[in-house]
């Protein structure tokens, strides 16, 4: 995702490969999506293209939108402070203030990282663009509360938002 960002002409003129190695990481680690949201083409907008992505998540069996939750990084966890992340949750994350936490909040991140997982059996996922590392923390605490059902479902919309904050990097006018 860190290549110059395209006119959404090129987008529609990308061939399937090319536009799955384009967008294909728009959602952690499932590029599935973006070949499945190729097939809509051509795409008036970058909000046709979030739609088309979008569609295709929704028409996955539970199965697969719960493995898409699962694929993503716990926040300010084992795999950032090795540097295992993808480029865009290290952009995303180091945007929040979570890649220089101290030690008492980076224990306080691994607590309710473990006791969320837990709970939902999955990592907790929000779009770190719109937030602080506090608003983090408060969302974190509220989400813990609630039902799984209602969980998965706000989980599904959080990775919406970071999918739509991606594509508008990537895409020019």
């Amino acid at each position: 995702m860190s290549q110059q960002p395209l006119a959404m002409a090129a987008v529609n003129a990308l061939g399937r490969d090319a536009f799955v190695a384009a967008f294909g990481q728009v959602f952690e680690h499932a590029p599935w999506i973006a070949a499945e949201a190729w097939e809509a083409r051509p795409f008036a907008d970058p909000d046709a293209l979030h739609g088309a992505m979008m569609a295709a998540i929704e028409r996955a069996s539970p199965e697969r939108r719960l493995a898409l939750l699962r694929s993503h990084p716990e926040l300010a966890g084992e795999a950032m402070r090795q540097r295992l992340l993808t480029a865009a949750s290290t952009d995303e994350q180091r945007g929040a203030g979570l890649t220089a936490l101290g030690p008492e909040d980076g224990a306080r991140f691994d607590a309710l990282n473990a006791a969320y997982r837990e709970r939902f059996g999955f990592p907790f996922i929000i779009a770190v663009r719109e937030h602080t590392k506090d608003s983090i923390l408060d969302a974190f605490a509220r989400r813990l509360a609630a039902e799984p059902a209602e969980e998965i479902r706000t989980a599904l919309g959080q990775v919406a938002r970071i999918a739509r904050h991606r594509i508008a990097a990537m895409i020019t006018g």
